[in-house]
């Protein structure tokens, strides 16, 4: 019997194997491929070992017909042209209504761009935010798709499946709009998060320069506030970073560089 995956997915960096480990412990068959194709053979060798339901492919036509019909294939790929690339590499073999979803983090205006020229191919597009980085992708991310609404069927128990869920058992997981809808919801949602890092860079320097704080003491007070309605994942980890010692017993923090960088994805919002 010839081996036929629900879905299959390009881009083997972490958050891809991780999403590929998430779908196949839901039950999913998963067909995966990497441009580097090394990768496939030590994913299957390695995180994906043992999992019979896996099935690796070190072409994009073999990929393809591992997909059963309407096809599904989600892109795990560096945002901007190399999803243009893939979607070019998969349509000779795709047929009218399968599926290609951009997981990446995508620009919504290409998003909306992608829905409308593969549309008219007779292949439905789905431009998808996925929240909650690698142990997100691994445990249960927040997915926001959107692109041709006539994909969502398709993909929704996989997503739904896939997802966070509430206390309530709700997926963090629904169909947000047409054509770029979804990466546009992503792009707000990073633009917010953005915006409370920087707030929380800010109380950190208040406190520590301008009342002199031990980073024991800031510990504390972030503490305190994830207790109250400022309880978050933010709040959280910066709380358990302020507590976090090096190996001499001095706090971390005060050894790590201040700076950052930026992807200039801020700058979408």
């Amino acid at each position: 019997m010839d081996k036929k995956a629900d879905i299959g997915l390009i881009g083997l960096a972490v958050m891809g194997q991780n999403l590929v480990l998430n779908m196949n412990d839901h039950g999913y068959a998963v067909a995966v491929y990497n441009r580097t194709v090394s990768k496939v053979d030590e994913f299957l060798a390695d995180a994906a070992k043992g999992r019979d339901t896996i099935y690796g492919a070190h072409s994009i036509e073999e990929f393809v017909a591992l997909l059963s019909r309407p096809r599904k294939l989600m892109l795990m790929v560096k945002a901007g042209e190399v999803v243009d690339q893939f979607i070019e590499l998969v349509l000779p073999y795709l047929e009218p209504g399968d599926i290609i979803i951009d997981g990446g983090n995508s620009h919504y205006p290409d998003s909306t761009r992608r829905t409308k020229y593969l549309k008219d191919k007779g292949i439905l597009f789905v431009g998808t935010g996925v929240s909650g980085g690698e142990e997100g992708a691994r445990r249960g991310p927040s997915i926001m798709p959107g692109g041709n609404p006539e994909a969502w069927p398709q993909v929704k128990e996989i997503f739904q499946a896939i997802a966070a869920k509430t206390d309530g058992g709700e997926a963090c997981c629904e169909w947000v709009g047409d054509q770029g809808a979804g990466h546009y919801v992503k792009m707000v949602h990073n633009g917010i998060e953005y915006g409370d890092m920087q707030l929380i860079c800010e109380a950190y320097h208040v406190m520590k320069m301008g009342l002199g704080m031990s980073a024991m003491e800031m510990h504390e007070v972030f503490a305190q506030w994830n207790e109250g309605e400022l309880d978050s994942y933010l709040i959280e980890i910066t709380r358990d970073i302020l507590a976090f010692k090096d190996e001499d017993g001095s706090a971390l923090v005060e050894k790590i560089r201040d700076s950052a960088g930026q992807k200039g994805t801020g700058k979408w919002t």
